[in-house]
C-alpha cells in the first residue's frame, strides 16, 4: 500500500469518532486496511484506550458486532467476578475487576448497572425458561421413580409457583401434560389442586419411595 493510502487511513483513524462519511475517499483496499487495523486494536487494548476505540467505531459498526462486544464484555466480567471471589473469598471491587479483566471501572459499572435490561441478557433468560420445562419435567420423572429429594423438590416448586409469577407454561414435555399410565396430569389441573390435595400427592410419593428403598 503506498504512501497517499497510508495517509488517508491514518488521517481517519486520528479522528474521535468515525462515521459512515468518512468511508467515502476511500478506496476498497483501503477500507479493508482501516477496519483490519481498527479490530487489530480493539482486540490488543484494554481499560480506557479501549474505551476510545470502542466510541471511535460505535456509530458504524453493526448491532451483531455491538452484540458481540457486550457478550466479550459479559463473559470476562462474570470470569473476573468467579475467579476473584475463589482466590480472595469476597465480592471484588470494581478496580480489581477491571485489572483483572483489562476492561475499564466505567465499562464495568456501566454493564453491571444496565445488563439485566440489555436484549442479549433478556435472551438468555428466555434459552433458560425454554429448558426449565424440560427440567421441571424431569424432576418429576424422577419423582415418580422414587427419588424423594426429586420429589421434595418437585412439590415445593408447585406449592411456591402461586406466590410468584407463573411461567407461561408450567410443565412442558412435548405437549402441555404428562400421562401417567391412563392419568393426565395436566398444568391446569395441577394449578387446581388444593394444598391438602398437593399434600396427598406428596405422601404418596413418599410411600413409594419407601416401598423402593425397602425392596
Amino acid at each position: 500500500m503506498n504512501f497517499e493510502s497510508e495517509k488517508k487511513i491514518n488521517a481517519v483513524l486520528a479522528l474521535e469518532q468515525i462515521t459512515h462519511k468518512d468511508f467515502k475517499g476511500l478506496a476498497e483496499d483501503e477500507v479493508k486496511k482501516l477496519l483490519n487495523t481498527l479490530t487489530s486494536q480493539l482486540s490488543e487494548a484494554k481499560g480506557d484506550e479501549r474505551d476510545k476505540i470502542v466510541r471511535k467505531v460505535e456509530s458504524f459498526i453493526p448491532e451483531s458486532v455491538k452484540n458481540n462486544i457486550w457478550e466479550n464484555n459479559h463473559l470476562k466480567i462474570t470470569g473476573g467476578i468467579t475467579n476473584l471471589m475463589n482466590e480472595n473469598g469476597i465480592m471484588p471491587c470494581k478496580s480489581q475487576l477491571a485489572e483483572k479483566t483489562g476492561l475499564s471501572p466505567q465499562t464495568i459499572n456501566k454493564h453491571l448497572k444496565e445488563y439485566s435490561s440489555h436484549p442479549q441478557f433478556i435472551g438468555q433468560e428466555e434459552q433458560f425458561r425454554f429448558m426449565k420445562e424440560r427440567i421441571l419435567a424431569r424432576v418429576f420423572h424422577f419423582a415418580l421413580h422414587g427419588d424423594m429429594k426429586a420429589a421434595k423438590l418437585f412439590l415445593e416448586i408447585i406449592n411456591n409457583q402461586g406466590e410468584q409469577k407463573p411461567p407461561n407454561t408450567l410443565i412442558q414435555n412435548q405437549t402441555n401434560y404428562i400421562q401417567i399410565n391412563g392419568t393426565i396430569l395436566s398444568q391446569e389441573l395441577i394449578k387446581q389442586l388444593s394444598p391438602e390435595q398437593l399434600s396427598q400427592i406428596e405422601s404418596i410419593i413418599k410411600a413409594v419411595t419407601i416401598k423402593t428403598v425397602n425392596s
